[in-house]
């Protein structure tokens, strides 16, 4: 006798990212190969692979179109009434109900979502919210798998009780072949125990072809017992040759079945009807056997096939979603260093959680671990993601509270008329706003505008009170500018009072007031650059009417008697060393002072001019003490 297992797979219409809650479901159904009758094989004692229903499902209607539900209450009420009403909750609505309920589970989560998103939410903030009814469905379940487990409990008791009926029957009819001779005369009451017999229900699938294997030995041997007249006995076969021949077509017909499972449960039935009809003539019994084997065994091959491609099917489903989750596995591994990574590996998860949803169920054993590995890795990325943005609303709050304290600062001042100093004090409070990290654009753009207002109210009341305070720095430089082309004019045409002209101008032009800043730094080139060529020009020419007037006055000093030109001498060395001295130590400040600025700049420029009128005078020193030497000399000739 054969025996086969097959396993069923029951589909949720769950998606990966709602499957939590819900385990997969393989249903097995080990199925029990039915025995031929032995009075129909004589030769033969093997039944096709037609396999009996799963004990706990027999008594289960076939399948039917099942209704559509509007909403979850109304999908709740069917539940709690499987659940708590005399109906006897089936296994296949129960499955309906299920995936049903998901898929109106999946479709009002997601709009509640759209609508947050829709109504200016963050979708890195969304929090889903409780389902109240989800966990009445849940416990309802419970309560279904509870009576369905007892209606199982209930049904085995029953086989075991049909059990014994049956044996006790078997019993009965083994005693009336031991008596040939009362053969006939109890065809009446082996015709009832052939009633019973079929009346009496399922029995345990383990004692079910040993049963039938002994009651058809017994049936059999009071039928070739019987002394029937031979009219009797042909009716009764061709009454059982008809049914049985309209049992092999009704097998054959199957073939066509588009649906493998519900022709493999109705050949079943078949099956169950062909055991209850009594045997055919001898001679046929072989034949008609034959051909209702042929008609299971095509049914049984279907059926068979049919598992073993939802089997490679599965274990494809499970190398898709192993590399899934390997994808998954690695974009959580990866390091995202702004915002825009991170929106790009969500969007990647969510295109492979996506994809998840396309895939069927992997094999019984691996189908719960792999989609918890699936979970488990987008799991990790949006927690770390969570965490990133928690952290970043962190900051975000943080620098908004010292763009509004800066916000404060700048309010404080901008009715200020401190323009120089609250000038200052507002570009620092600019540059201390740069050094502020992000804040979020909505709210940035609202601080800044903020900020940006104190800002323009200070610096608008500013150039308003300095509108005038410009045109007078205006006026300034072209008095400035004109001071400077007259001392041009003064170096070229020269004279003997350049001396007095150059005072006259340099005094003129400090009288002036300020400039505009912008060009004070030009100006004050230009004017510099002329002044020193006719200080130049002075100093050496000045250097020389003093020396020819101090050789003219020599003479005289030599009159006054002797050693006055020595003494003389002397006190011009002094003067020479007074000088070097000075000059020395405006040249050691000089190392002192830095060029990075303009203001440092212009005081290095004039110290160098002091320092070369110095040594202006210091060579004048010079000249002198060798026109002292020189006359020294010609005395003594």
């Amino acid at each position: 006798m054969d025996s086969q297992e097959n396993i069923l797979v029951s589909e949720n219409a769950a998606s990966p990212v709602e499957e939590t809650g819900k385990k997969d479901e393989l249903k097995a159904e080990e199925q029990v190969a039915a025995a031929p009758a032995a009075s129909e094989v004589e030769t033969n004692t093997e039944q096709p692979a037609a396999k009996a229903p799963d004990p706990a499902e027999s008594s289960e209607a076939p399948a039917e179109e099942h209704r559509q539900y509007a909403t979850k209450q109304e999908l709740l009420e069917r539940v709690k009434e499987l659940a708590h009403g005399e109906e006897i909750p089936q296994k296949e609505e129960v499955e309906y109900l299920k995936s049903f309920f998901y898929k109106l589970h999946i479709a009002e989560r997601e709009a509640q979502l759209k609508e947050y998103i829709d109504g200016g939410g963050d979708p890195e903030t969304y929090q889903v919210k409780p389902d109240e009814a989800e966990e009445v469905f849940k416990a309802e379940m419970i309560v279904i798998k509870e009576r369905r487990q007892q209606m199982f409990r209930e049904q085995e008791a029953e086989k075991e009780e049909n059990l014994k009926k049956k044996l006790s029957i078997i019993e009965k009819i083994k005693a009336m072949v031991t008596s040939p001779e009362e053969a006939s005369k109890t065809y009446q009451e082996f015709k009832a125990l052939q009633q019973e017999w079929r009346d009496i229900k399922a029995v345990p699938a383990e004692k079910a072809n040993e049963l039938w294997r002994n009651y058809q030995l017994y049936v059999e041997q009071f039928y070739d017992l019987l002394k029937l007249n031979s009219e009797a006995r042909e009716l009764d076969f061709k009454k059982n040759l008809e049914a049985k021949t309209r049992l092999c077509e009704a097998a054959e017909k199957l073939a066509d079945e588009p649906d493998v499972i519900s022709a493999f449960h109705q050949l079943q039935k078949l099956h169950q009807e062909y055991r209850e009809i009594g045997p055919v003539s001898k001679e046929l019994r072989e034949e008609i056997w034959q051909r209702f084997k042929a008609a299971s065994t095509v049914i049984n091959k279907r059926h068979q096939q049919h598992f073993e491609g939802m089997r490679a099917r599965e274990e494809e489903n499970l190398e898709r979603k192993t590399a899934l989750c390997e994808k998954v596995e690695a974009i959580a591994a990866e390091e995202n260093k702004s915002s825009a990574d991170w929106d790009r590996h969500t969007q990647e998860i969510i295109a492979l959680q996506q994809e998840w949803k396309t895939i069927g169920f992997a094999p019984q054993k691996m189908n719960v671990k792999i989609f918890e590995r699936f979970r488990a890795a987008c799991d990790s990325f949006f927690t770390k993601k969570a965490e990133h943005f928690r952290a970043l609303k962190d900051s975000y709050r943080e620098n908004a509270e010292k763009k509004r304290a800066l916000i404060e600062r700048a309010k404080a001042l901008q009715d200020s008329t401190d323009w120089r100093s609250t000038s200052d004090k507002f570009v620092a409070l600019q540059k201390e706003w740069k050094a502020i990290g992000m804040v979020p654009r909505r709210l940035g753009d609202q601080l800044w505008e903020e900020f940006l207002g104190a800002c323009n109210k200070f610096f608008e009341a500013r150039n308003a009170a300095g509108a005038g305070q410009r045109g007078e720095e205006r006026q300034n430089l072209e008095l400035k500018r004109d001071v400077i082309s007259r001392l041009r004019q003064v170096a070229e045409e020269g004279g003997d009072d350049v001396q007095q002209k150059v005072q006259a101008l340099v005094e003129e032009y400090n009288a002036v007031g300020h400039v505009p800043f912008k060009e004070k730094d030009k100006l004050y080139e230009e004017y510099h650059e002329v002044l020193d060529k006719l200080y130049k020009e002075l100093n050496v020419s000045v250097a020389r009417r003093r020396l020819t007037k101090f050789k003219d006055q020599l003479k005289q000093v030599a009159e006054r008697g002797e050693g006055a030109l020595d003494s003389e001498r002397a006190r011009l060395m002094r003067q020479y060393e007074q000088l070097k001295q000075d000059a020395q130590t405006y040249e050691n400040n000089l190392g002192f002072l830095s060029a990075s600025s303009k203001k440092g700049s212009s005081l290095i420029d004039e110290m160098n001019r002091k320092v070369q009128k110095l040594k202006d005078d210091m060579q004048l020193v010079k000249d002198k003490i060798k026109a002292i030497d020189a006359e020294n000399a010609a005395k003594e000739q």
